[in-house]
């Protein structure tokens, strides 16, 4: 009898693992974190370029990422420069920034450069999850 129990409990688990990866790998939405999210936004230096960042690919400065805290990596972020209404969709790839509790987001040198905050060097900015 404990041999049929063991046997179906695997079973069971066998069949929940797709549905439980399947989940996993569900994007997450601005309702499910809370809503937009409003701070400051700088870019990464240049001399970062090549360098290894959290989800294992290498800091292109010429791609649309950026780097949150919390929002899980792969999700993909409408930035929004609140300065000149300027956006752009980057796919967050790292996590930071790291220090001021004001900064809500880094961006690669491209999403910057779509913002047109690459002058100031920093941009009031407000972020929004898209699927």
């Amino acid at each position: 009898m404990l041999g049929k129990v063991i046997c179906l409990s695997a079973i069971a688990m066998f069949c929940l693992l797709p549905a439980v990866a399947t989940f996993a790998q569900t994007p997450v939405t601005s309702k499910e974190i809370g809503g937009p999210e409003t701070g400051i936004a700088i870019f990464y230096s240049d001399a970062l370029q090549g360098k290894a960042v959290t989800s294992g690919e290498k800091y292109d400065k010429d791609a649309l990422t950026a780097a949150h805290r919390t929002l899980p990596l792969g999700t993909r972020v409408k930035v929004t420069n609140l300065k000149n209404n300027k956006s752009v969709v980057v796919k967050i790839n790292d996590r930071g920034p790291h220090g001021s509790s004001k900064r809500i987001i880094d961006l690669s040198r491209r999403a910057a450069q779509e913002l047109d905050m690459i002058q100031d060097g920093k941009a009031q900015v407000n972020l929004e999850v898209v699927p």
